[in-house]
């Protein structure tokens, strides 16, 4: 039998909301021909603050790929912090449609990518997919990281 020792009321936390925070991460992924160099950026929000931008540089790869990249290494970044609700925007209406599961992925190379999104997601309570205008500011701003991220390797050439 456990030896348990009562909590006392000087002891409990409480909270007004008992949830954890939502955390929101906005994603995009840039090639400069597709294929040709590519990056990818992210941001994660939460209460209106950005917590971390996270941005890298893929190589050639075509504009699909970054896509993905964008939202993997956002998700991967993302385990580290919450395993609560993510709600994930990206302006890859075509990204967003097939991790929702409205579109079926029919590329190979995406579809492994798609498995590990999939994959990504179960370290989640939950995970939502929302397509936005690139016009949204954080998407702007994450492409604004995708293309420093190519100028800076370009110019290296």
């Amino acid at each position: 039998m456990m030896n348990c020792t009562p909590v006392t009321r000087s002891e409990m936390i409480y909270s007004s909301d008992p949830r954890e925070p939502e955390f929101f991460c906005y994603t995009d992924g840039a090639s400069r021909g597709n294929p040709g160099p590519a990056s990818y950026a992210f941001l994660v929000i939460k209460e209106d603050t950005i917590l971390h931008e996270g941005s890298g540089f893929l190589g050639i790869s075509t504009n699909n790929v970054a896509e993905y990249m964008a939202v993997i290494k956002g998700l991967q970044w993302l385990a580290t912090i919450t395993g609560g609700t993510v709600h994930v925007y990206s302006d890859s209406e075509l990204v967003m449609r097939q991790l929702s599961g409205t579109y079926a992925v029919k590329k190979p190379h995406l579809v492994a990518l798609h498995r590990d999104v999939a994959a990504l997601t179960k370290k989640f309570e939950k995970v939502t997919y929302h397509a936005v205008p690139r016009e949204n500011n954080y998407i702007r701003r994450a492409d604004a990281h995708c293309n420093q991220e190519l100028d800076r390797h370009l110019e290296i050439r």
